[in-house]
């Protein structure tokens, strides 16, 4: 990959990591509720879960997931549900309750790397992001390995590094507020309040 090309796919995933959706809520959410460094954790589970992406739009599993329309509409009511779920749960949680992802209680790694991961699995428009994504960025007269190699590292880099350096530190400006348990109220409505409207959005757009 020519180093033009490879600035434009910085630039690209600079501006894909930027855009707030489901991975920086859920990236916000961990942070608050087990602290900065630990929500780590969660975003190596997104992570995972756009490798994964990758992979099947390179196996070509992509183009006929786009091309069915069952297929991709059981995806996306998946994903939505699960996302509702997050949603309903954080808005249901009391504040000085072990379910409020908000409080100080620190969450297993596991759990937030599992969640991380199906917020971003879950989401099949992804995968046709994708394969519109990939191809600008793959020569295939060239070896393909190496190619899809430095596009992963890239995008991988750049996520953690926006998701890590900037949403995780932007929830710990609420630290006040969740000091006290009308904030804790407050920020749990107000995070699964976007959790439902992701996945709204996500079933009917």
């Amino acid at each position: 990959m020519s180093l033009s090309l490879w600035l434009a796919l910085v630039g690209a995933c600079l501006v894909i990591s930027l855009t707030p959706g489901a991975g920086a809520i859920n990236t916000m959410a961990n942070s608050l509720g087990s602290g900065w460094a630990r929500s780590i954790w969660g975003i190596l589970g997104q992570q995972a879960a756009l490798v994964l992406h990758v992979a099947i739009v390179a196996a070509g599993v992509g183009a006929l997931v786009s091309r069915s329309h069952t297929a991709f509409e059981t995806i996306r009511y998946v994903g939505a549900a699960y996302l509702v779920y997050l949603g309903v749960r954080q808005l249901r949680a009391r504040p000085g309750s072990d379910d409020s992802t908000t409080e100080h209680v620190v969450e297993g790694v596991w759990p937030m790397f599992r969640r991380g991961l199906l917020v971003n699995l879950t989401n099949p428009k992804a995968i046709v992001f994708f394969l519109a994504f990939v191809p600008q960025f793959v020569r295939p007269e060239r070896p393909l390995v190496p190619q899809y190699a430095v596009l992963v590292a890239t995008v991988v880099a750049v996520d953690v590094l926006v998701m890590w350096g900037v949403f995780a530190p932007a929830a710990r400006g609420l630290a006040r507020v969740i000091a006290r348990e009308d904030g804790r109220r407050v920020v749990n409505r107000v995070f699964g309040g976007l959790f439902v409207g992701v996945g709204v959005l996500l079933a009917t757009v």
